[in-house]
């Protein structure tokens, strides 16, 4: 029986084949940044199938994550910049000395603990790779703060925080690295006191959006508009429209440290929720193809209705 090592040997030279003279057509055109839609689109599946706790679908999903690095170092070995070797001991090495209290003779009791040599450690690194490289700019890496080379003086705690990563987990790495040196809510209250807070400026926003109040409202003061979710939305004034959307992404902000407060993942959860409504609202439809209907065709109130049961479904006998 193989090895893992000679198993993953010939996933490497697989690779290579595929893009050496001779091999796939299509990998062979490939570059850095053609194949970085796929890493995402990749990244995604491995969390869907992670969610789903789908462990035969997991396998392969991982494979195909696992691919996006050997093409990555495939392709940086034909240019001379690395090799996969040299990825490989890059993580072992980095792996070791992260965890000296594992491979060494620090003492850290506590995932806390830990945490806080991580970052240490993450700090150390980047100043000796800056003082090697004689470089006066802040790497944007793993965001730990650093010290600049040639002036001595500490970058942002939040630099490194990428900006091309999905909004809310760039505002839950952000808030985490804020929170780390002592920028947080003392206790959870407080983010339902900004939640409230937040709201309440929206609603002042929006007081300049007259169809948002002069129209379709019930005496419950429900929204009688078609559709559901807000489907029927008027549109913002231009000198209105930028100032909702602030207030807008202010409360969005809140939620995601109300998820980090709880060491929730809030890409995780939204993402848990989108399944949701998606898979209710596939239940209305059809339930209402049954009787050769669409949900256009149903009253708002048929459709709350439907969409209660579909809810009632769901929930355990």
């Amino acid at each position: 029986m193989s090895t893992t090592g000679e198993r993953f040997e010939r996933a490497v030279q697989i690779m290579a084949r595929l893009r050496a003279p001779g091999g796939c057509p299509w990998d062979r055109e490939q570059t850095f940044d053609t194949i970085k839609p796929y890493t995402l689109e990749e990244t995604y599946e491995v969390l869907e199938a992670i969610d789903n706790r789908d462990w035969p679908e997991l396998t392969g999903e991982l494979g195909d994550l696992l691919l996006q690095v050997l093409f990555y170092s495939q392709m940086a070995s034909e240019e001379g910049h690395f090799s996969v070797d040299d990825v490989l001991d890059r993580l072992s090495n980095k792996l070791v000395d992260r965890h000296p209290h594992v491979f060494g003779d620090v003492k850290a009791d506590t995932p806390a603990e830990v945490l806080r040599n991580w970052e240490a450690l993450k700090a150390e690194e980047k100043r000796k790779r800056l003082a090697a490289r004689g470089d006066n700019q802040a790497e944007q890496a793993d965001g730990a703060q650093v010290v600049d080379a040639q002036t001595g003086s500490e970058q942002s705690v939040l630099a490194g925080v990428s900006s091309k990563m999905p909004a809310l987990m760039e505002a839950y790495k952000l808030s985490s690295r804020a929170a780390h040196v002592g920028f947080d809510w003392p206790e959870m209250e407080g983010l339902f006191a900004k939640l409230e807070e937040e709201t309440e400026e929206l609603r002042e926003e929006l007081k300049a959006v007259p169809a948002l109040h002069s129209k379709g409202q019930s005496s419950k003061g429900k929204s009688l508009g078609k559709g559901i979710a807000g489907s029927g939305k008027p549109q913002l004034p231009p000198e209105v429209r930028e100032r909702v959307e602030d207030e807008v992404g202010d409360m969005l902000f809140v939620l995601v440290n109300v998820a980090r407060y709880l060491s929730l993942d809030p890409e995780s959860a939204l993402r848990k929720t989108n399944r949701k409504f998606k898979r209710r609202f596939q239940w209305m439809e059809e339930r209402l193809r049954a009787s050769d209907r669409t949900p256009q065709q149903a009253s708002m109130d048929e459709l709350e209705t439907l969409w209660q049961e579909a809810k009632q479904q769901e929930k355990p006998a």
